[in-house]
């Protein structure tokens, strides 16, 4: 299973703090496909969920502009 939340526009920490909260209901294992601006969030967000113990799988830069991370949740659910 594979849920995506657009953080486009959100700035930090709060995009963060999102992309965390929409993790949570995930079981260990899932998948989130984060949208986020270039900067910041880029340089932030990966760096933050990895630290929170989930496993950053890819992050690249879409056609559009934006960028798409996408994580597995670790840990127990």
């Amino acid at each position: 299973m594979s849920e995506t939340i657009d953080l486009r526009g959100v700035g930090c920490p709060l995009n963060f703090v999102k992309a965390k909260l929409a993790l949570e209901p995930l079981t260990a294992g899932e998948e989130l496909t984060v949208l986020l601006d270039d900067g910041e969030p880029v340089r932030n967000v990966p760096r933050s969920l990895a630290d929170e113990g989930n496993a950053v799988l890819a992050l690249g830069k879409a056609a559009e502009g934006h960028f798409e991370l996408r994580v597995r949740k670790g840990g127990a659910s």
